[in-house]
């Protein structure tokens, strides 16, 4: 029998919608992977819901990692999302030089914005640190808006040519970055997810479902982190994610599921354990 694979999870956990660790929780369980949760903070629901309630964890990040050090914990993969604070991503760096070894993962999807503006929470400084974080990555997953950011690309849409993809890939991956995931790049009827992997690339598109539902970056993010945990290339992984994600927004968006909810992922779930019986 196989030993149990571990992830540790470092992301917000927002408890009334799919998002961040809610998302990324049962994901990485359904696939046989243990997920060890680092969260960042604490809200009842994400932002984006009129009211909500907010509790920082920046000051007990390190305390988290000292009691697992203490247990002796090994990941096959580390995993981050959303950070808040220039401190969070220290504590993520200082986490990776703790506990990476030789044959850990890091996976990093780098929460800075969307449609063109960075989140109002990013300074200069934060971007900056961002770069630094991503340049340990084995695997990135910007959005088309984080990384005209990371390479220093002037945004002009969520559209562009494979050309203008490629360039940015390319320039995130002398980051230090070894596989790039470029997100979301739509089009009028399809939406892409554009791999760039030494020197190779490729894109994987599925049709555009109508509404743009919250946490749809964790849940992708989510299935690329357990894939990759448990052996596949960065290829196949977004393939499969990319159709996850898409049965998963296509079913809600059928549903009337509020955008905010995000995508009800758990009615496929079975499509994630059925995979791992193949593996």
């Amino acid at each position: 029998m196989d030993s149990i694979r571990r992830i540790a999870a470092i992301n917000d956990l927002s408890g009334g919608c799919r998002c961040s660790l809610t998302a990324a929780l049962p994901i990485i369980s359904a696939l046989g992977i243990q997920c060890c949760v680092l969260p960042t903070a604490i809200l009842s629901n994400h932002t984006g819901f009129k009211s909500f309630f907010f509790d920082d964890y920046t000051d007990k990040m390190n305390k988290f990692s000292c009691e697992w050090q203490k247990m002796n914990l090994k990941f096959d993969c580390i995993y981050s999302g959303f950070l808040g604070s220039h401190k969070q991503i220290e504590e993520v760096l200082n986490f990776i030089d703790k506990f990476k070894t030789v044959s850990t993962k890091i996976v990093i999807d780098p929460v800075m914005g969307d449609n063109g503006e960075i989140y109002s929470t990013y300074s200069k400084e934060m971007c900056d640190d961002m770069k630094l974080l991503v340049s340990k990555a084995d695997i990135v997953t910007p959005n088309i808006t984080e990384a005209c950011s990371l390479s220093d690309t002037k945004y002009s849409g969520e559209t562009l040519p494979e050309e203008a993809l490629f360039e940015m890939a390319e320039k995130i991956s002398r980051l230090g970055a070894k596989n790039v995931i470029i997100t979301g790049h739509r089009s009028k009827t399809m939406v892409a997810n554009f791999v760039y992997s030494g020197g190779e690339c490729k894109s994987f598109k599925t049709p555009v479902v109508p509404k743009y539902f919250s946490g749809t970056g964790d849940v992708f993010a989510s299935v690329i982190a357990s894939l990759t945990c448990l052996g596949y290339d960065v290829f196949k992984a977004t393939e499969f994610a990319a159709k996850f994600v898409h049965k998963a927004a296509s079913m809600s968006y059928c549903l009337g599921l509020d955008v905010n909810d995000g995508i009800c992922f758990e009615k496929i779930l079975g499509d994630l354990t059925d995979l791992k019986g193949k593996i």
